[in-house]
């Protein structure tokens, strides 16, 4: 309602972030760049929270890509979004809803088993997320390989697959018939090999041979579950390092009671952005 007399006081963005991919790998019309090339935030509203709440919302990702949606307006198809940008997403966020820019962490330590809780500067933890190269292709014999981030449809659809998963692995074990019991168990194996493939196969932009560039992900598909493990495994680990140069580093911490020294891993989930 533009008349609004009560506009002038709805939210404003509280928090300015760049992103760790700089915008790279968006498909066009799915991110609005400002030439400041930083993103305002803004707070999280009550129907932001609702939706976070709802078991649903949160199994099937929905509540993460309506948060993105309300509070990062500018990008516009939250699917879309690198996996190298959603925890600096999520933490901008949490950083640009919170009255103190900190955030609680529980942890329990693995000596004396006490837990406590730790607080968190997101803005330090936004300020150390690094931004992965992928302008570099990976050379795998006469095959050189152009990786890309996977986006957040991909990794949901992946994280439902996995769960499935487990959940029919949980049952196997209360299978009577031995028979039925090892078939199962030979095909959720397989189900998971499949996946770990489609996943890694998704990373992969294009592979270049000394003739054809070949950016087809049937053809792509295929080359990795034939090609030879050394050259699997290359390309696995190289997508893997990048993943992980933007992840969210674990919290270094000394134990309050025991002065024990750890590091605590920081995962961030629609839940945590309430004080």
């Amino acid at each position: 309602m533009d008349n609004n007399p009560l506009k002038q006081y709805f939210r404003r963005p509280s928090v300015y972030m760049k992103l760790p991919s700089n915008g790279q790998g968006y498909p066009e019309g799915t991110l609005e760049m400002p030439e400041t090339g930083e993103l305002p935030v803004y707070p999280m509203t009550a129907i932001d929270e609702i939706t976070a709440r709802t078991p649903d919302a949160l199994f099937n990702g929905t509540a993460i890509a309506e948060l993105i949606t309300s509070c990062v307006p500018n990008i516009k198809d939250p699917w879309a979004v690198p996996n190298v940008d959603l925890d600096a997403i999520l933490i901008a966020i949490k950083a640009a809803s919170s009255s103190s820019g900190e955030m609680d962490l529980e942890s329990i330590c693995p000596k004396c088993e006490e837990s406590s809780t730790y607080k968190i500067n997101l803005a330090g933890i936004l300020a150390s997320i690094a931004s992965p190269d992928f302008t570099q292709e990976l050379t795998a014999g006469d095959l050189k390989v152009k990786l890309k981030a996977v986006n957040f449809k991909e990794i949901n659809e992946a994280s439902m697959k996995q769960f499935e998963f487990q959940r029919m692995a949980a049952q196997i074990d209360s299978i009577e018939d031995e028979d039925e019991r090892n078939k199962l168990m030979k095909d959720s194996l397989q189900k998971v090999t499949d996946l770990t493939m489609d996943l890694l196969c998704q990373a992969i932009e294009y592979i270049q041979t000394p003739t054809i560039k070949v950016d087809q992900k049937d053809y792509i598909l295929d080359f990795l579950r034939h090609c030879d493990r050394n050259v699997y495994v290359t390309i696995r680990d190289r997508s893997s390092e990048l993943r992980q140069i933007s992840e969210v580093k674990p919290m270094k911490i000394n134990c309050g009671s025991c002065e024990h020294a750890y590091e605590q891993s920081i995962t961030l989930n629609p839940t945590d952005f309430f004080e």
